[in-house]
């Protein structure tokens, strides 16, 4: 059966190049314009399917169905579930056909969501999240993977800028829409309203998505776009330079201060709404219109980071990375410091932090180390930084947890909870991240 799957997801043989330049430049133009807008939107609606509990923990902690060092766990497993799922994966996805295996994650991911509406046992909960966790690692590596397979190296840091706007989509949908029908219907129509929808995405997804180019008979990107501002192609084998990804200091560096950026970002991300709630006395879906508004500065952000360092800083990262990185802890700072009553104060607190959060994404969860390596390679420096970013949030889940858990006091049967230790871990966490990206400041494009 698994020889039939992989059967099933393995890249399509080279066809014999089409020597009509204009049938050549049609086919280019059509299935790049579906490429980016499947994997924007197609990667965007994976986060729906996985950021659910984080709507859902207050609803299910109300009706006790769990607490709140039990949903640290469940969120903790699916996310080193994650984490090895996005290695492997990421090392899959130099080798597969984009179309069949990324929808295949969709699909499954979306059925897990409608299987964890129907469940009230907490085992079940764990078990089915890390399954989540797995299939969710099948969005990420395959989607950059796409974008480097047919956009060239002087395109793609703009390409990857509007790509990495499929978070702040997927986050702003989640927040604002299963808010409201957690509120209104209950938190298992969070799971299984999500599931149901994405479960249409995955078709779509895979009737949209496309192969390599050279499987349609069409000439690598680098030579259609006549870019070789990075070299030439690389004659080495992938498994040669897959080899070389993981021996990279530099890609270690990258995946340290990625894992550390990511502890701040799912922090905000998934205890975010229970922290306005609880701290700052928000209703759901007031959090969720709060963090789910402002993930569209977070896509102005991505957006604009990929054109800045394209157009502004010739496709040079490393200024860019530091200007975003700082302004996402003032971001955090804000967040931290602004009085109780003043939701002002939050929406600029969560406006600069989901901006600088958006440009920060771009730099460290691939786009500097894409631009290291050949794109042979391109799923194995995902697949690396993708498990040290998510080794990363699984560990913040469970200590927030704890430290949240920590905060609690009860007051004649009143339960209220202080989420100091818990930002001093965030926003820590965001300054050590910075502190390493200074170490790989020199780092230059090669082959």
């Amino acid at each position: 059966m698994l020889e039939k799957l992989f059967g099933f997801w393995k890249t399509g043989e080279d066809k014999p190049l089409i020597d009509n330049e204009n049938e050549v430049e049609n086919s280019y133009k059509q299935k790049r314009r579906s490429v980016i807008w499947s994997v924007v939107f197609g990667y965007g609606f994976f986060y729906i399917v996985r950021l659910t509990l984080s709507v859902a923990k207050k609803p299910m902690i109300d009706a006790g169905i769990l607490d709140v060092a039990e949903l640290g766990i469940m969120g903790s497993v699916m996310f080193y579930v994650y984490a090895v799922g996005k290695f492997s994966n990421g090392f899959l996805s130099d080798r597969v056909n984009i179309k069949r295996f990324m929808s295949t994650g969709l699909l499954i991911s979306a059925l897990v969501n409608l299987l964890i509406g129907f469940n009230q046992y907490f085992v079940f909960f764990v078990i089915l999240w890390g399954i989540n966790g797995w299939f969710q690692s099948m969005g990420s590596p395959p989607s950059v993977v796409s974008i480097t397979q047919w956009y060239s190296r002087k395109e793609y840091g703009s390409y990857y800028g509007i790509w990495a706007a499929s978070h702040n989509i997927g986050e702003g949908l989640t927040f604002v829409i299963t808010s409201f029908i957690v509120s209104t219907f209950g938190w298992q129509m969070g799971f299984i309203g999500p599931g149901l929808f994405c479960i249409l995405v995955a078709i779509v997804l895979f009737l949209t998505l496309q192969d390599r180019p050279q499987t349609y008979g069409l000439p690598h990107v680098t030579d259609y776009r006549k870019d070789y501002s990075a070299g030439k192609i690389s004659s080495e084998s992938t498994g040669k330079l897959q080899l070389k990804v993981l021996t990279s200091k530099v890609v270690w560096k990258i995946g340290a201060a990625a894992a550390l950026l990511y502890t701040a970002r799912y922090a905000i991300h998934s205890w975010g709404p229970f922290y306005f709630q609880e701290a700052k006395g928000y209703s759901i879906e007031e959090a969720g219109w709060l963090m789910g508004l402002n993930t569209m500065l977070g896509l102005a952000g991505a957006v604009s980071s990929g054109f800045i360092s394209d157009r502004i800083f010739g496709s040079k990262r490393n200024i860019p990375t530091l200007l975003y990185g700082s302004l996402l802890i003032v971001g955090l700072f804000i967040l931290f410091l602004a009085p109780g009553n003043n939701k002002l104060y939050d929406a600029i607190g969560m406006g600069v932090f989901e901006f600088a959060l958006g440009g920060s994404l771009v730099f460290l969860t691939g786009l500097v180390a894409v631009d290291v390596f050949s794109k042979k390679a391109t799923g194995a420096v995902k697949g690396v930084i993708g498990l040290f970013s998510y080794v990363g949030v699984a560990t913040q889940e469970w200590i927030s947890g704890l430290l949240i858990n920590h905060g609690q006091t009860v007051v004649d049967g009143t339960t209220t909870y202080d989420f100091t230790y818990a930002f001093i871990f965030w926003i820590g966490a965001a300054v050590l991240s910075l502190i390493i990206t200074l170490s790989f400041w020199t780092v230059k494009a090669k082959a």
